[in-house]
């Protein structure tokens, strides 16, 4: 008797064996036999039908980013699998991990332009991690176990298997082998203790040290460590966008987010800092700025995963290659108890500066026709879930508004498009996030423009009955191009302008119950519906077109060249 099995059974298994029990996907014609067998495992191994396979792939994403896990995603080959790429294009800039399979035409026909056939791996080597091809079906096994294995240690991020059409109908015989070592590949490298210790010297004798924390943070799991570290040293702490859930909002040494419209303290001060830590981040040019103006009194300690990282944008004066939980674990026993209350307290007087900024434009905002500021919006739907939700953004105004006034309590609260800025993300991303932690609330801001994008997911909540709380910031404009058409082309509003449907009813035709919020008086009562109503709901709110993010930096300047208002560059006294 015969044990050998189908190349699609092969990959379901292997798929379980990984501990796998969610999918996302959509099926086509190059992939209908891993769907057949598919519909005899649906008890362990769950199918989200998405309505296009960028939903799918954001939704994975979602999935990966609030769980830690590795999301999966399934397409059919040719326009199945290139409408993957943005998702792919996404995941490798904020190190999420994915493993994605698509479906390729017979062997026997590659390179004929088949009907639906593209060449997969050429496509999206640049877009991952790694990507394979299978022809066989002996040989889907090794590739599923070495996708894994790739696609969730060291840094994080895509990786592809395409698998061609007779490799999932042929047979053969399946053994579970997990991958935990390839030739060459070194994700978790060892740190001298020469290096921890240099780290440590020039950590002790800082008078201004500030800890940037990145990403990476949350990817290594390295929460507790990071606050451990910041509380012996008395160092505080600025986050990335990506890092801001690596501490809670309300700890004394969180001062905020940095870059472009990050907060006036951690901004300001990393001009005036002598040593610079940055964890698990990548000196983005949203938080740098102008390199050349950038921390020029600092000494850069940067602790990363990926070496490639090391002097890409800023040069560092000492580079620490490893896991930023066991580097921090290590820095921490070695750093002295140290206190620099006056250096901390500096940044209070700038974050007392920009309180009392945005308090005012607020009580200015009462304006007639009732339209609300997405700030004050933010800043009660956080109140009202006690500050313990998984925010989950689109891109634009939603996203920067969203990213300041929400307050988070734990880690893996923050679920946003950073390197790529993908609008259409936040959708299906806060479906994935949802199915992923079904017991945390998650709420997802979003602008009119972002929503259309990928609005056809919403299908998946009716299906799926997926409670995300979704929060509309409508503008009627693409209102983040509109911010810098105002304020650097001369308020020419070229294409910004939108003209929209009606979302309480387009919502309703899911199943999904809906407001709208016209008037400020009404938000309250509003929110309050949404907290309480079971499942999914819709707020779609009534936004002043012309609120705009502050501070900022604008493009090209340095990070301590802020602009309060579309006029007023901030000088701290």
């Amino acid at each position: 008797m015969s044990n050998k099995i189908s190349g699609s059974e092969i990959l379901i298994r292997s798929l379980i064996d990984q501990g796998i029990d969610k999918v996302f996907g959509y099926p086509g014609g190059s992939i209908i036999p891993v769907y057949d067998r598919l519909y005899d495992f649906s008890d362990k191994l769950h199918h989200y039908l998405a309505r296009h396979e960028q939903g799918a792939i954001h939704a994975a994403e979602g999935f990966a980013r609030a769980t830690g896990k590795t999301g999966v995603v399934i397409a059919t080959s040719g326009p199945g699998a290139m409408n993957l790429i943005t998702g792919l294009n996404d995941a490798l800039m904020d190190s999420t991990p994915i493993v994605a399979i698509t479906g390729q035409v017979q062997s026997t026909l590659l390179g004929k332009d088949a009907f639906q056939e593209s060449d997969v791996v050429s496509v999206t080597l640049p877009v991952t991690k790694w990507a394979i091809q299978v022809r066989r079906p002996e040989d889907i096994a090794s590739a599923v176990a070495r996708a894994f294995y790739i696609a969730n240690s060291g840094r994080p991020g895509p990786v592809v298997i395409d698998l061609a059409k007779d490799a999932q109908t042929g047979v053969a015989e399946y053994i579970f082998q997990p991958c935990n070592f390839i030739r060459s590949y070194n994700p978790d490298p060892e740190v001298a203790h020469e290096i921890i210790d240099e780290a440590a010297k020039i950590i002790n004798n800082a008078k201004r040290p500030l800890i940037l924390s990145g990403h990476g943070v949350t990817i290594s799991k390295a929460e507790d460590e990071l606050i451990s570290f910041a509380e012996k040293g008395d160092i505080p702490v600025g986050c990335t966008m990506l890092g801001l859930s690596s501490i809670p909002t309300d700890h004394p040494l969180n001062k905020g987010m940095l870059g472009m419209h990050g907060n006036l303290g951690p901004n300001i001060n990393t001009n005036k800092a002598d040593v610079i830590v940055a964890i698990g981040m990548r000196f983005d040019d949203r938080v740098t700025g102008d390199t050349k103006k950038y921390a020029p009194n600092a000494k850069i300690i940067h602790i990363d995963i990926d070496s490639s990282e090391f002097d890409k944008t800023i040069k560092s004066h000492l580079h620490i290659h490893g896991n930023a939980a066991g580097v921090l674990r290590r820095l921490t026993e070695v750093i002295d108890k140290n206190n620099h209350k006056d250096w901390n307290d500096s940044f209070s007087r700038h974050a007392k500066v920009e309180d009392e900024r945005v308090k005012a434009r607020e009580t200015n905002a009462s304006t007639p026709d009732g339209k609300m500021l997405m700030g004050e919006v933010v800043s009660k739907v956080s109140e009202a879930f006690s500050h313990d939700a998984i925010l989950v953004t689109d891109v634009g105004q939603n996203q920067m508004f969203s990213v300041r006034y929400f307050s988070y309590t734990r880690p893996r609260s923050v679920i946003s498009s950073g390197g790529l800025g993908t609008m259409g993300f936040g959708l299906p991303a806060a479906i994935g996030a949802k199915i992923g932690e079904p017991e945390r609330n998650v709420v997802l801001f979003i602008g009119d423009g972002g929503l259309q994008m990928t609005v056809e997911e919403l299908g998946m909540i009716m299906e799926y009955n997926v409670g995300v709380k979704i929060v509309l910031l409508n503008n009627n404009f693409l209102g983040n191009v509109r911010q810098w058409q105002h304020l650097f082309f001369n308020s020419r509003y070229s294409a910004t302008p939108m003209v929209n449907p009606d979302f309480k009813m387009l919502a309703n035709a899911y199943g999904i119950p809906a407001i709208d919020v016209a008037h400020r008086d009404q938000l309250d009562e509003a929110i309050e519906k949404m907290v309480s109503t079971e499942g999914a709901f819709l707020l779609n709110v009534n936004i002043d077109e012309t609120d705009m993010v502050f501070p900022m930096t604008p493009a090209g300047h340095a990070v301590d060249e802020i602009l309060l208002n579309a006029t007023e560059y901030y000088k701290p006294v």
